[in-house]
């Protein structure tokens, strides 16, 4: 039997998302976004929630761009980190020493040191209530050339991105190989 546990913000997997944008100065400044994922594919896009009282939403509808950088497991400290420091109080980037670098296509920087990078242009903004929803366009996808598979796309086992438990408050890694998708199911068609 299933017990209930009430209306909770739990999902799995939860992606780790680190949103890079600049401020009025042109500072740049990243947060930890775990409510954010793929919303459409065909324009590709993405989203993020963010609560109006941080740092990043002004900077999101100000510049109307935004970066996502994937940390990796290696990388868990460093994102832990942007979620719990604001960049009113502290530039997260060189208390890590992490490198920030200037999107060649929009008006917001990312990590030169995270494996996988997506640029964003801000299409489409929803007040959800404690969170807006920022809808970015995929105006780009970079990767580590040496994290690709044989086909050039980005290789999730050579990337070990880390997931975000909002039940347990944890990160994990990403597990073993189960199937390839679109596939493995074909046994009941």
């Amino acid at each position: 039997m299933k017990k209930s546990v009430g209306a909770k913000t739990i999902i799995y997997p939860t992606p780790v998302l680190i949103v890079g944008t600049y401020d009025k100065s042109g500072k740049p400044n990243v947060m930890n976004a775990a409510w954010g994922g793929i919303n459409c594919s065909d324009p590709p896009c993405v989203y993020v929630s963010v609560r109006e009282s941080r740092y990043t939403f002004d900077n999101i509808v100000e510049n109307e761009a935004f970066t996502i950088s994937i940390p990796t497991e290696e990388q868990v400290v460093e994102a832990d980190y942007f979620g719990i420091v604001s960049g009113r109080d502290a530039d997260k980037l060189a208390t890590t020493g992490l490198t920030p670098v200037k999107s060649d296509l929009v008006n917001a920087p990312y990590i030169h040191e995270f494996p996988l990078i997506l640029e964003c242009k801000l299409i489409h903004t929803v007040d959800l209530g404690a969170h807006t929803q920022f809808t970015g366009k995929i105006l780009d996808v970079k990767v580590d050339s040496e994290l690709t598979d044989s086909r050039g796309n980005p290789d999730i086992k050579k990337i070990n991105p880390i997931l975000y438990d909002p039940a347990g408050l944890a990160y994990y890694g990403i597990g073993e190989f189960k199937g390839q998708a679109f596939s493995i199911g074909k046994k009941f068609k």
